[in-house]
């Protein structure tokens, strides 16, 4: 009998501790925060915000395209039981909704990274260049989702995190506005040296596999021509790699970049006909590399620059 009570009290204390850890409702300080996201960025954002306070999750495995991918019932059962959603919206995740509906009335604390910065307008017939100012020749179709490619927007990415954290966490806001502050001072200190480093050299022009650099061009001065849009569709006629040809023999192109998680194909083509090289850039939105969010724009920022000295 003894033995018959004591394996109850050991199953019952399994239960009661498997149900403390999967509380999501935070009533123990010492429970962490569950928090789900998209892209690679906002990951590195929250969990150096959240620091030991929070558990950091993206839906979005790693190498993963986040305009394409497809959620799964896993993935929205996983994202019901978390404390925060941040998405980077814009319609970077198109699939968006989806999750949105099934999170609605969760008791989820959902997260627009994006709120709050001045974005970049697509236009609609805009192809292989960078527009940063509007044209009333054109219809706008959207906005440029790739914020967090600019060390200004990643603060107000980060700033937005913070925020949310606070709120639903107000006991420990001053560790998260501590946080926020040290990973602020990071992106300016960054932003701060390359500059410095652009305004150093008259080339301002550079070639790249996709149009995702317009917030990084805007920050220090810089224009991109690409192969493909800003989501990454169309392809190199014949009539593109000309232009391309003559653009790059204009501005004295000696590099033509490549995301690493696309073909180079295309880019080697080019790069072929102008006597460039192909080097790698990073679009940041999954994790490659195994590089940070801080260590793939240092890397982007010193790649670009050297090639336009």
């Amino acid at each position: 009998m003894k033995k018959n009570l004591l394996i109850l009290a050991l199953v019952m204390g399994m239960i009661f501790s498997f149900s403390g850890c999967t509380n999501k409702n935070n009533e123990d300080n010492s429970q962490k925060l569950r928090v789900g996201v998209t892209i690679s960025p906002l990951k590195d954002f929250a969990e150096a915000i959240g620091g030991d306070k929070v558990e950091v999750f993206s839906i979005i495995p790693d190498g993963s395209d986040a305009h394409s991918f497809d959620p799964k019932p896993k993935d929205l059962n996983n994202l019901i039981n978390t404390n925060m959603f941040i998405y980077n919206g814009l319609g970077m995740e198109e699939w968006i909704d989806s999750v949105l509906n099934t999170i609605e009335n969760k008791d989820v604390k959902v997260v627009e990274a994006s709120q709050g910065i001045e974005t970049i307008e697509i236009l609609e017939d805009e192809h292989n260049e960078d527009e940063h100012e509007e044209d009333d020749d054109h219809e706008h179709s959207g906005k440029d989702p790739h914020v967090w490619l600019s060390l200004e927007n990643a603060i107000k990415e980060a700033e937005n995190i913070k925020n949310a954290l606070s709120e639903i966490d107000s006991d420990n806001k001053d560790y998260y506005e501590e946080n926020y502050g040290t990973l602020k001072k990071e992106f300016i200190s960054l932003k701060s040296e390359y500059e410095t480093k652009f305004k150093e050299i008259d080339n301002k022009d550079f070639i790249t596999g996709h149009a995702a650099f317009a917030y990084l061009c805007r920050d220090f001065g810089l224009t991109q021509k690409s192969i493909a849009d800003v989501f990454g569709e169309g392809e190199l006629t014949p009539k593109n790699l000309e232009d391309l040809i003559n653009y790059c023999k204009e501005n004295n192109v000696k590099v033509v970049f490549s995301e690493s998680a696309a073909s180079a194909k295309e880019s080697e083509t080019l790069a072929k006909e102008v006597g460039a090289k192909v080097e790698k850039i990073y679009s940041l939105e999954t994790k490659e590399d195994n590089k940070s969010y801080l260590e793939g724009m240092k890397y982007n920022l010193e790649t670009i620059y050297n090639s336009l000295k």
